[in-house]
């Protein structure tokens, strides 16, 4: 980054008391209100410069807020300075005796992990804030399990809102961060049932909104060929697992009365009886120098 820094080992006096390096920066050991009584020259806070004109600062080391605020106040117009457009702060879970002093230097929170907190201020004054939410969907999978006698694997849940229903449904779960839909779909199988599995192709996907903690939803349902048949279920999570024929599967009287479970249902047995000529998407991988992607598309061996 451009900006001024202290070098390391420097010390400054601030009235009576004595600055004490602290990593890269400059930390104080003083009273509540000595803060503004600072006459050095402070540095800017370590950043990140991004690709649309803002830049990222992850607080690493512990920092007295009587520290930090001044150096962030400094940083703020140092940024604005140099024209960065929006700044995000990053603060671990160890260091949240800061979130304060970032709120009150204009920050808003972004988003929260298990282990930090994201705050973010637009600095660009007199243009509109283009910085972008939350993500806003959650990703889900159904898994359609079809084996060589068209059964389809089928669980009873020991949580949620169909526990001791007597439903039965499709195993289902979350994605989750940094994994393929393809996989997540595999994974959730063996979990609940202890059935191995190969994807063959998603056949459907459905979105709702306001679901979990107010996020929208998607979920994509996968049709997956068992590889073994012994059902070998979580018992923490699932409750019974079955093999069930697919007629029998959608002529429960919950699955005919969710429009949502039938239309789903249809789509699955549509593609139990026709097979090849009711094509879903297959998979597509899409490699570059640094990772593989995944598109899903119709007949993804004629792209090749």
């Amino acid at each position: 980054m451009n900006g001024l820094r202290v070098a390391p080992g420097i010390r400054f006096l601030a009235g009576t008391r004595l600055f004490q390096r602290w990593g890269s920066h400059t930390a104080v050991s003083e009273s509540k209100g000595m803060a503004e009584n600072v006459v050095c020259r402070m540095g800017l806070l370590d950043g990140v410069p991004d690709s649309y004109g803002g830049l990222t600062v992850e607080v690493k080391e512990s920092m007295d807020p009587s520290v930090f605020s001044p150096m962030l106040e400094a940083s703020i117009k140092g940024w604005k300075q140099q024209g960065k457009k929006g700044v995000w702060i990053k603060l671990p879970i160890e260091q949240s005796n800061l979130v304060h002093s970032v709120v009150q230097q204009g920050f808003r929170y972004h988003h929260a992990e298990s282990n930090y907190v994201m705050l973010v201020r637009w600095l660009a004054d007199g243009t509109p804030d283009s910085l972008p939410a939350n993500a806003s969907h959650r990703v889900g999978i159904g898994a359609f399990v079809l084996n060589d006698k068209n059964e389809v694997l089928v669980v009873q849940e020991n949580s949620g809102k169909f526990k001791g229903t007597d439903v039965w449904k499709l195993p289902t779960g979350v994605v989750n961060e940094g994994e393929d839909i393809w996989k997540a779909a595999a994974r959730e199988v063996k979990e609940e049932t202890g059935i191995e599995t190969e994807f063959i192709e998603v056949l459907t996907f459905r979105q709702s909104h306001r679901s979990f903690h107010t996020k929208s939803d998607l979920m994509f349902v996968c049709l997956l060929r068992p590889s073994s048949t012994n059902i070998d279920k979580d018992d923490g999570e699932i409750a019974a697992a079955k093999w069930m024929s697919v007629e029998e599967y959608i002529g429960q009287p919950f699955v005919r009365e969710n429009k949502q479970f039938y239309y789903i249902a249809k789509i699955c047995a549509k593609k139990a009886a026709e097979g090849d000529a009711y094509p879903g998407l297959g998979l597509l991988a899409a490699t570059s120098r640094t990772k593989t992607n995944y598109i899903y598309c119709h007949n993804p061996e004629s792209l090749l």
